[in-house]
């Protein structure tokens, strides 16, 4: 079974490590990032979709990010 998440979050460093945290733990990028101005808390906010393929069967329970 393929699982999608998306990662979001403001454009820093930490934003980054969560992303390529996704990436070591075998997820792969889908599409391209997100990048938009958040007027309400004043800051630029990134988005990335990532999949990745599990032998598992699917429950709206799963912890995807734990995948």
């Amino acid at each position: 079974m393929k699982i999608y998440r998306l990662i979001t979050g403001d454009d820093t460093k930490d934003y980054s490590h969560k992303v390529t945290e996704a990436l070591s733990n075998g997820w792969e990028l889908h599409g391209s990032s997100n990048y938009a101005y958040d007027a309400a808390r004043g800051s630029m906010r990134c988005g990335q979709a990532v999949v990745k393929d599990v032998d598992v069967k699917y429950s709206r329970d799963l912890l995807l990010a734990d995948l």
